[in-house]
């Protein structure tokens, strides 16, 4: 069979479309979930959320928060004069830190990072005689209508807080809401 000059072309352009469009697409059987935290389509806007939510703890005050939000930990040296550019760099490695742990719930692991870096990881993995979330055996069992369990992360001291509440509703909004999606 003879192919002519224009066929050969048509048959290399079909050729490359094919192989570009098979590599953007993930494997089959696989979930889409990113490798790291910086690497998740909607990671800035958890970023900037955070934030807004946390502020700049930026005086003994805030004791032992630093940054935004950074609890000190043993041995690390901290000063509540950091620049704004220092305090981001440092939230970026906690949530880099906390995605690891959540990396395997998959299309959940962004919006547990977030939520983990308020309420803490122990909170939802459980530790000593603390038992696992009701969050996290939701989403273990396969069940993702887990709004409840997530807006319920809003009590301080046994009482119910508007305002975190607020937070919770939005950062489930932007995690699940395609109309938000960062665009770089």
């Amino acid at each position: 069979m003879f192919i002519n000059k224009t066929g050969m072309k048509r048959l290399f352009a079909a050729a490359v479309l094919a192989v570009a469009f098979s590599a953007s697409l993930p494997a089959q059987g696989t979930d889409e979930t990113s490798a790291s935290f910086h690497d998740e389509p909607k990671a800035e806007l958890a970023v900037e959320l955070i934030k807004k939510y946390e502020g700049l703890h930026d005086s003994p005050d805030y004791y032992p928060y630093y940054g935004y939000g950074h609890c000190r930990l043993e041995g690390e040296e901290l000063s509540y004069d950091m620049t704004e550019a220092e305090a981001e760099k440092l939230l970026r490695k906690d949530l880099t830190e906390r995605y690891r742990l959540f990396r395997k719930y998959k299309k959940d692991a962004l919006l547990l990072t977030v939520l983990s870096y308020n309420v803490g990881y122990g909170a939802l993995l459980g530790y000593g005689k603390r038992p696992k979330s009701r969050l996290l055996k939701k989403l273990e069992a396969g069940d993702r209508d887990i709004y409840a369990e997530y807006i319920s992360y809003c009590h301080y001291k046994g009482r119910k807080i508007r305002s975190i509440e607020r937070r919770r509703k939005m950062e489930y909004l932007l995690q699940y809401d395609p109309r938000f999606c960062y665009k770089k």
